[in-house]
Protein backbone atom coordinates (compact mmCIF):
# COMPACT_ATOMS: atom_id res chain seq x y z
CA UNK A 1 0.00 0.00 0.00
CA UNK A 2 1.05 3.50 -1.08
CA UNK A 3 -0.10 7.16 -0.93
CA UNK A 4 -0.85 8.98 -3.72
CA UNK A 5 -1.32 12.77 -3.37
CA UNK A 6 -2.37 14.91 -6.61
CA UNK A 7 -2.48 18.46 -6.45
CA UNK A 8 -4.59 20.49 -9.27
CA UNK A 9 -5.89 24.34 -9.63
CA UNK A 10 -9.59 24.66 -8.87
CA UNK A 11 -10.52 24.84 -12.04
CA UNK A 12 -9.40 20.98 -12.84
CA UNK A 13 -10.95 19.32 -9.74
CA UNK A 14 -13.73 17.61 -11.75
CA UNK A 15 -11.27 16.40 -14.10
CA UNK A 16 -9.40 15.11 -10.95
CA UNK A 17 -12.46 13.05 -9.92
CA UNK A 18 -12.45 11.83 -13.84
CA UNK A 19 -9.24 10.48 -13.47
CA UNK A 20 -9.37 8.54 -9.71
CA UNK A 21 -12.87 7.39 -10.91
CA UNK A 22 -11.33 6.37 -14.66
CA UNK A 23 -8.22 4.53 -12.54
CA UNK A 24 -10.79 2.35 -10.13
CA UNK A 25 -9.64 4.19 -7.33
CA UNK A 26 -13.16 4.71 -5.10
CA UNK A 27 -11.82 5.44 -1.92
CA UNK A 28 -9.67 9.26 -1.84
CA UNK A 29 -10.08 12.38 0.49
CA UNK A 30 -9.37 16.03 -1.05
CA UNK A 31 -8.52 19.28 0.84
CA UNK A 32 -8.97 22.95 -0.64
CA UNK A 33 -5.73 24.80 -0.80
CA UNK A 34 -3.95 27.65 -1.95
CA UNK A 35 -1.00 27.10 -4.47
CA UNK A 36 1.75 29.87 -4.55
CA UNK A 37 4.49 30.13 -7.29
CA UNK A 38 7.65 32.41 -6.59
CA UNK A 39 7.59 34.86 -9.07
CA UNK A 40 10.87 37.04 -10.12
CA UNK A 41 11.57 39.93 -8.42
CA UNK A 42 11.21 42.31 -11.45
CA UNK A 43 7.61 41.03 -11.86
CA UNK A 44 6.56 41.58 -8.28
CA UNK A 45 8.38 45.09 -8.62
CA UNK A 46 5.74 46.17 -11.23
CA UNK A 47 2.63 44.61 -9.26
CA UNK A 48 0.76 47.52 -7.75
CA UNK A 49 0.19 45.80 -5.02
CA UNK A 50 4.12 44.38 -4.66
CA UNK A 51 3.49 43.61 -1.15
CA UNK A 52 1.14 40.77 -1.64
CA UNK A 53 1.42 37.09 -2.66
CA UNK A 54 -1.84 35.73 -3.97
CA UNK A 55 -2.38 32.31 -4.06
CA UNK A 56 -4.38 30.30 -6.58
CA UNK A 57 -7.59 28.32 -5.22
CA UNK A 58 -6.48 24.49 -5.51
CA UNK A 59 -6.92 21.11 -4.53
CA UNK A 60 -5.18 18.60 -2.89
CA UNK A 61 -6.58 14.87 -3.02
CA UNK A 62 -5.24 11.78 -1.71
CA UNK A 63 -5.65 8.05 -1.46
CA UNK A 64 -4.25 5.10 0.09
CA UNK A 65 -4.11 2.61 -2.82
CA UNK A 66 -2.06 -0.10 -4.36
CA UNK A 67 0.61 -0.19 -7.42
CA UNK A 68 -1.45 -1.39 -9.47
CA UNK A 69 -3.86 1.27 -9.51
CA UNK A 70 -1.33 4.22 -9.20
CA UNK A 71 0.28 3.36 -12.36
CA UNK A 72 -3.41 3.75 -14.00
CA UNK A 73 -3.93 6.72 -12.63
CA UNK A 74 -0.23 8.19 -13.45
CA UNK A 75 -1.13 7.18 -17.06
CA UNK A 76 -3.82 9.26 -17.10
CA UNK A 77 -2.28 12.07 -15.14
CA UNK A 78 0.61 12.27 -18.03
CA UNK A 79 -2.19 11.96 -21.07
CA UNK A 80 -4.15 14.88 -19.54
CA UNK A 81 -1.06 16.90 -18.82
CA UNK A 82 0.03 16.53 -22.73
CA UNK A 83 -3.49 17.84 -23.60
CA UNK A 84 -3.49 21.40 -21.53
CA UNK A 85 -3.15 24.53 -22.73
CA UNK A 86 -2.17 26.23 -18.99
CA UNK A 87 0.61 26.01 -17.55
CA UNK A 88 -1.06 24.79 -14.10
CA UNK A 89 -0.21 20.65 -14.73
CA UNK A 90 -1.39 18.20 -12.37
CA UNK A 91 1.22 17.15 -10.03
CA UNK A 92 1.30 13.49 -8.74
CA UNK A 93 3.49 11.98 -6.13
CA UNK A 94 3.50 8.55 -4.59
CA UNK A 95 5.06 7.92 -0.93
CA UNK A 96 5.62 4.33 0.92
CA UNK A 97 3.67 3.61 3.56
CA UNK A 98 5.70 1.84 6.05
CA UNK A 99 2.86 0.96 8.93
CA UNK A 100 -0.74 1.21 9.53
CA UNK A 101 -3.42 0.52 11.35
Amino acid sequence: MKLVIVTAVEEFQKDVLKLFKNANIENFSSSDIDGYKNRPSLLMASNWFSGEKAGNESSLFFSFTDDEHIELLFNLITEFNTKLETNNPLKAIVVPIEKFI
